[in-house]
């Protein structure tokens, strides 16, 4: 436990921020999923609406730290090659 008086403030702040930051990743998280569940089932249309929304979740959790650049750039590589593969056929 912290001691000090500005240490227990930075103690608050940090618990704040982490529910900020799991909050956001959450929501990454659920929308990768989303896709991912669209494509197996063969949906493109669902996969290509939900693909703008893991976008925006991802770009969000990369601005703020939360995963790093080139893991966002990485990650939505894969869902648009996923979902195009889906739309393909």
């Amino acid at each position: 436990m912290p001691i000090t008086r500005s240490a227990k403030k930075a103690l608050k702040g940090s618990e704040k921020k982490r529910v900020f930051n799991l909050r956001r990743k959450r929501t990454m998280k659920d929308s990768v999923k989303e896709i991912v569940k669209s494509v197996s089932a063969k949906e493109g249309k669902n996969a290509e609406v939900n693909l703008s929304k893991a976008f925006q979740a991802i770009d969000k959790a990369a601005k703020r730290g939360i995963i790093k650049k080139n893991t966002a750039s990485r990650k939505k590589s894969r869902l648009s090659k996923m979902v195009a593969k889906v739309n393909a056929k």
